[in-house]
């Protein structure tokens, strides 16, 4: 099983860029006015096409949950050796768990999370974040 999402992009060549790095792949698909990235790790289907009043909407946010912290570091590295800013959070209590993550915002705007859940917790957020409420322009801004 996959999930698809289909994304509207304000440069397509930046996007694909983007998630290239963030997926970890190439697209399968990519022409002037269209880009398909098919993963199995995680189950994605991902469709990007030229849209110039593409816009995140900024109550939202996407995650890749991983499998160990390791994974999270591997991220880590790809993101800032491609260099996109990123934000890391490590031992962090946010959603009711304990997490290591590290986010980083596409051209249009849309944060990701790549994360690993250490432990759950019976507590919302902790002190020190905001736990995934930062909005798109917030993340832009930065």
């Amino acid at each position: 099983m996959k999930t698809h999402l289909s994304f509207g992009t304000r440069d397509l060549a930046a996007s694909v860029a983007f998630y290239r790095v963030l997926l970890n792949c190439e697209p399968a698909k990519q022409f002037a006015d269209y880009a398909l990235f098919l993963n199995d790790n995680p189950g994605l289907e991902l469709s990007l096409t030229p849209d110039p009043g593409a816009r995140a909407s900024g109550d939202a946010h996407y995650g890749i949950a991983v499998d160990s912290p390791d994974l999270v570091s591997s991220a880590i590295e790809r993101l800032k050796g491609a260099g996109l800013p990123v934000d890391i959070e490590t031992g962090e209590t946010c959603c009711y768990a304990t997490q290591d993550k590290v986010w980083a915002t596409d051209p249009d705007g849309r944060r990701w999370e790549t994360y690993y859940v250490i432990a759950e917790t019976e507590e919302r957020n902790g002190e020190n974040i905001a736990c995934c409420r930062e909005t798109a322009e917030e993340a832009i801004a930065k």
